[in-house]
């Protein structure tokens, strides 16, 4: 569902993937047959709540960038229902960028929204590239925010010391061959951020997960629904995974076209 909501340096264009109502790209499961199916057993109110930020907008970055919607598919697979936007200046959205303390303010003016719309829900914080700088350093500081994302976060390029003294729960996603966002510097961070956290690789994934776009919301669908209880199954790396508490490093089976690894950290 597409509107607008009032930012601080006037209206953002927005939408809203709900699973209950409007998602058109989930929450599905697979028949006996294969085929896809609407999920029965979804509880109408949500556990959980997302707002999800898009890249760098004088990079192209925005909503409907192709990363941000399977991150938004994979959520909604979990039956978590996700608010998109576009920063100030970027589509529709009023106002010029700031390169972060206005696109902060914004990510604010959408936490509000989505806490008004799911009152009494758990909201995650949730952002790729640019946007997983913003959306998990406003919800490092929030206290409605429970749980920060971040997938190919430029840590060599911002500061993200909100997110090292953050003791919330954070799941990482990475390529390992990310030209913009290096693999091994997202691991030396990674080894410093405090627990509990989980990072998943995708092998052979660059920046923009070129090909492999619909493995990040794949990764987003099998973490989440392991740490939010919001279903158990086969995670596809030959576990079956309770959430956080587990110290596991494990490939994703044979029939897949890509391997992912997972880490994990109490």
């Amino acid at each position: 569902m597409a509107f607008d909501i009032q930012g601080p340096a006037g209206r953002l264009e927005a939408l809203v993937d709900d699973p209950a109502s409007n998602c058109h790209i989930g929450p599905v499961r697979r028949g006996t047959a294969g085929e896809v199916r609407l999920d029965e057993d979804l509880d109408p109110k949500p556990r959980v709540a997302v707002v999800l930020a898009h890249p760098l907008p004088i990079g192209g970055g925005t909503m409907h960038n192709k990363v941000v919607y399977q991150i938004a598919k994979g959520f909604c697979r979990i039956g978590a229902p996700v608010l998109r936007f576009n920063f100030r200046g970027v589509g529709t959205s009023e106002g010029a960028f700031e390169d972060g303390p206005g696109e902060m303010a914004d990510y604010r003016a959408a936490l509000d929204v989505m806490a008004a719309r799911y009152p009494g829900v758990e909201l995650w914080a949730a952002g790729f590239s640019f946007g997983a700088w913003v959306a998990m350093t406003v919800g490092a500081a929030d206290d409605r925010v429970t749980t920060l994302i971040g997938v190919a976060p430029p840590v060599d390029r911002y500061d993200f010391s909100a997110v090292l003294e953050s003791l919330k729960p954070k799941f990482f996603i990475q390529g390992d061959r990310d030209d913009l966002c290096p693999y091994q510097s997202m691991r030396a961070f990674y080894a410093k951020v405090p627990g509990p956290k989980e990072l998943v690789t995708i092998d052979g994934a660059d920046h923009l997960f070129d090909g492999k776009t619909s493995e990040v919301a794949e990764a987003v669908e099998e973490l989440l629904r392991d740490f939010s209880g919001l279903g158990t199954r086969d995670s596809g790396f030959g576990i079956r995974g309770s959430g956080f508490g587990l110290e596991v490093e494990a490939s994703a089976s044979t029939d897949r076209p890509a391997a992912k690894q997972r880490d994990q950290s109490p």
